[in-house]
């Protein structure tokens, strides 16, 4: 694993790497330097290089001069890709009356009200503008939009919506790592439509799936199987079925779904295998490495062109090009090489957890596999096939493990079961399925075929689902921190360094791994001990809050209690403060004291009359009718609290009266949850 960090091209993404989060995260203020930083780096870097070749030996200075301009090209790369910074952006042209001609790019999972699409903004008013936003169409019996729809409309950008409660997922900062900022509502009858976007490649791979799924469909492929083609041959997997994607996701095998570097590897084998008697002839290799990149490169096309399909075809178009010149491929060096361009390419690539799950699985594979297959080598091959497969799960599950803790907080322990089953056949699943595409588009798909196919997915979802319906193998609801990731990935290498070579100084490394994990444990321990707070959450006709003093938790609410049980506010604020102890009851006080904060109460019946009583927070809910001029002027209150069982015209009244009696005033269900350190 150290050696690895000798390879050039892994300390030159590395430090690619740190300039993309650097430019991210604490955005260089000297932007307008960026471009003569770059060019005196390059000169410097020249003029080292001539005198390292000179004196023919190694220069330092001339590896740190390549280090900090890959770290400045990393800066540079997230600040041009950054569509804020262009002038063109459409956040330049808003006003309050606004006409937007709209260009539909990409088909999101529809939602319970609304069908999703990603759109570019190409026109405010008279000026041509760049720059994507979410368009949200009300669902009706109208025919869906199209990619390459073109749309006029007049509307209103809202901003995207943060969180309400604590330790949500970020859906704002997910669509902001994409350059998406706002959002747009509207109805089919609120817009008017252009005349399509004459072509593009989106356009273009749209239509070829929609071709596709129509001659699926008249063969009687629908529902979890028409999904399930869609998702491992097209890429697309908005149609699946909430329910199905639960089951591969408690099965581990939410990765058979997502077009990645598996699928791709496969497609690779199969396209070579295919095409190995062109060899025979003459230049036959060149025609034949021509004939498979293009075709990786169609299928990557087709499939949408997502994070995890460019980054598999990139990698092994590298490995197929080894293949061709019978150069030795140092693995690690094309998975840094396909990265470093990726990257360079679109440095939001970084942040997309399946661009980062792909790259760690097969890393691991590549390092870990090797070690654990040389344990036992079956002598039978159907044995020794079946022993490789669990040694490739088994070293993916390494190398992902902590990251999917921080992510998905489960880890399905019957992992290996669902991909021994699976990984198998999907070689014959994926040609099957290319097969079966071909035949339906010429209109010669035989009965038995389709029937026998529809059955073999069928057959795939039902052990997926049996492995998934294995509750007590599913360990849920685990708590991991980003320093817990960090602690752990230093114990997975130093203890795999350990185990492939005994020695006092791996042992010694491997210790204090060990520590560095139980200190992070112990310190977030204590962390957790130390922290109180009183916490007002945001929920949708009900009243939802607690006081917390360290691992203690007395949570208040008006939920019943099967709704209480399945409520993600309160499971999701558990899981992510992690060892927390809770005390439920539905009795609502009137009054409550944090620490040296005073809190009240008042619920629907309004009541308040309390002398000499000054609260510091004052928290309004289930619609009270009350004065609340005459309320501030007697009990002056110091912060007024309304939660999500308010009717909203009490919130708008009750906003204007604070503004005028200059009293802080906090709404869940516009701010998020109030929290009172």
């Amino acid at each position: 694993m150290i050696k690895v960090l000798q390879f050039v091209p892994v300390q030159i993404t590395v430090f690619l790497i740190l300039g993309i989060y650097t430019g991210y995260y604490s955005p260089i203020v000297f932007e307008k330097f960026l471009p003569f930083i770059l060019i005196g780096l390059i000169l410097l870097l020249g003029l080292q290089y001539w005198r390292a070749n000179k004196s023919f030996r190694r220069n330092l200075f001339f590896n740190s001069t390549t280090y900090f301009l890959s770290f400045f090209i990393g800066i540079s790369t997230i600040t041009i890709h950054n569509d804020l910074k262009n002038p063109k952006h459409y956040t330049h042209f808003l006003n309050d009356d606004i006409a937007i001609v709209l260009v539909v790019e990409k088909k999101l999972k529809p939602g319970n009200y609304y069908n999703k699409y990603e759109a570019s903004v190409i026109k405010i008013n008279d000026e041509s503008t760049i720059g994507n936003i979410l368009l949200n169409v009300q669902k009706d019996s109208l025919e869906k939009l199209k990619v390459d729809d073109k749309l006029y409309l007049k509307s209103t950008f809202k901003e995207l919506i943060s969180p309400m409660n604590p330790y949500y997922f970020d859906y704002k900062e997910y669509l902001k790592k994409q350059n998406i900022y706002h959002q747009l509502f509207t109805n089919n009858q609120e817009f008017l439509k252009l005349k399509p976007r004459q072509f593009s490649l989106r356009g273009l791979a749209a239509r070829i799936r929609e071709h596709v799924n129509i001659a699926l469909i008249k063969n009687n492929f629908k529902g979890d199987e028409l999904a399930v083609i869609n998702a491992l041959l097209l890429g697309q997997r908005q149609e699946i079925s909430p329910k199905l994607i639960q089951s591969y996701t408690g099965a581990g095998a939410i990765h058979i779904l997502a077009v990645s570097g598996l699928h791709v590897g496969i497609i690779l084998l199969i396209l070579n295998f295919i095409f190995k008697p062109i060899e025979q002839i003459k230049n036959g290799k060149t025609i034949k490495l021509i004939l498979v990149v293009t075709l990786l490169w169609a299928f990557a096309f087709v499939a949408g062109l997502s994070a995890s399909v460019v980054r598999a075809v990139a990698m092994f178009t590298a490995v197929a090009i080894g293949w061709q010149v019978n150069r030795p491929t140092n693995v690690y060096n094309t998975l840094t090489i396909s990265m470093f361009f990726l990257l360079l390419f679109n440095p939001y690539f970084l942040f997309d957890v399946g661009f980062q799950l792909s790259y760690l699985a097969v890393f691991s594979i590549v390092w870990i596999q090797p070690l654990l297959y040389n344990i036992w080598k079956p002598k039978f091959k159907l044995l020794d096939y079946f022993w490789k497969l669990l040694t490739v799960s088994v070293a993916a599950q390494f190398g992902i493990i902590p990251i999917s803790f921080y992510y998905f907080h489960q880890f399905p322990s019957l992992f290996f079961v669902s991909n021994l089953v699976i990984i198998p056949f999907l070689g014959v699943i994926l040609l099957g399925g290319v097969l079966i595409i071909l035949l339906s588009l010429l209109n010669l798909l035989p009965n038995i075929l389709s029937a026998t196919y529809n059955y073999l997915i069928h057959i795939m979802n039902w052990v997926v689902d049996w492995v998934a319906r294995q509750e007590d193998f599913l360990f849920r609801d685990i708590s991991f921190s980003i320093l817990m990731v960090i602690s752990s990935y230093v114990i997975i290498i130093f203890g795999i360094r350990f185990l492939t070579k005994r020695n006092a100084i791996r042992l010694i490394g491997f210790s204090l791994a060990l520590i560095l994990f139980q200190s992070t444990f112990i310190y977030e321990k204590q962390q957790r001990l130390l922290a109180d707070e009183f916490i007002i959450f945001h929920k949708s006709r009900n009243s939802m809050f607690g006081k917390r003093i360290g691992n203690h938790f007395e949570f208040y609410h008006s939920l019943d209690s099967a709704t209480l049980v399945k409520d993600k506010v309160l499971k999701q604020y558990k899981v992510g403060v992690g060892g927390l102890e809770i005390q439920a009851t539905n009795t609502i006080p009137n009054i409550m004291q944090f620490k040296t904060k005073r809190i009240l109460i008042i619920d629907s019946l309004g009541a308040y009359q309390l002398k000499s009583y000054t609260p510091d927070l004052l928290l309004l809910q289930q619609s009270p009718r009350l004065n609340l001029v005459r309320l501030i002027d007697s009990l002056k209150p110091k912060m007024i609290v309304a939660d999500g069982s308010n009717y909203k015209s009490y919130i708008k009244r009750w906003e204007k009266t604070c503004e005028q009696k200059n009293t802080p005033f906090h709404y869940t269900g516009q701010k998020g949850a109030y929290i009172l350190k």
